[in-house]
């Protein structure tokens, strides 16, 4: 690529960023300021900011959405840990149909998940009837596929099979070999998976709308109920939230950039 071509791509790059945060830009601008009723905005102000972090119920739904992120992602993980075993070390056949099981909640997201969930488990008058535990179900089968896919390729990555077998050559049995030898040289693959779906948890509303509403209201159930009281405050929060999602992101970047550089060496 030549010296011309490279310049004209930066600026494309930069005409297209300037347009994916030109909203965030304007959500941000807005809390900033108490008026914004001509073309520029004025009454510079940090009181929504102040507001909001003296907010104890802000803090309680940031904490309740940590919760909700952590739980359902380990929960995910853990089961899928196991599941990949049993296809390296049992079965190998079964790996198309984990894989389409696991593709499964891709067309069953939003609303669709949650009105299945609450139609068979509401009022069964067993312990799956508790909203709060459906809630964190329904968050573990959310992000089942992205935590699938990132622990699947950084299996393929190690060749598993083949460092499973020579473990066995030298002595060692299946499932020491799988916790001692394979899940160690995927872990930072496991983690960026992790931190993906905790994003994606971070970001939804419909499920904990729909399924548990303010008997544990997360982030975004918090930010739905502040936008018909102050709409700076509201713009307050977001810009919040999208500086949460920007550090995880960063944050599986950062651990990407070891991880190509080993693969490619």
């Amino acid at each position: 690529m030549n010296r011309r071509s490279r310049l004209f791509a930066g600026i494309f790059l930069i005409l297209v960023s300037c347009y994916l945060l030109l909203p965030f830009l304007m959500t941000l601008v807005y809390s900033l300021f108490s008026e914004w009723t001509d073309i520029l905005p004025h009454g510079f102000t940090l009181r929504n900011y102040g507001n909001l972090f003296s907010d104890p119920e802000f803090w309680s739904s940031i904490a309740r959405t940590l919760v909700l992120c952590a739980v359902s992602v380990l929960l995910t993980i853990t089961v899928l840990l196991l599941a990949m075993y049993v296809i390296i070390a049992v079965n190998r056949n079964l790996r198309g149909f984990m894989q389409i099981v696991c593709m499964i909640p891709y067309a069953l997201q939003g609303v669709i998940l949650s009105i299945s969930i609450i139609s068979i488990y509401s009022g069964t008058g067993t312990f799956l009837s508790n909203r709060l535990l459906m809630l964190f179900g329904a968050y573990t089968i959310l992000v089942l596929p992205y935590i699938y896919q990132g622990i699947c390729n950084s299996l393929n990555a190690i060749s598993s099979e083949t460092l499973l077998e020579a473990a066995q050559v030298l002595g060692c049995g299946k499932f020491r070999a799988y916790l001692q030898v394979i899940i160690p040289n995927i872990l930072s693959g496991v983690f960026i998976s992790a931190l993906l779906a905790e994003s994606i948890v971070f970001g939804d509303f419909v499920l904990a709308n729909n399924i548990a509403g303010n008997n544990y209201q997360n982030i975004q159930v918090f930010l739905n109920r502040r936008m018909f009281k102050s709409s700076g405050l509201a713009s307050a929060i977001v810009v919040v939230i999208f500086a949460v999602v920007l550090l995880i992101t960063g944050m599986v970047l950062k651990l990407q950039k070891p991880q190509t550089g080993r693969e490619n060496g």
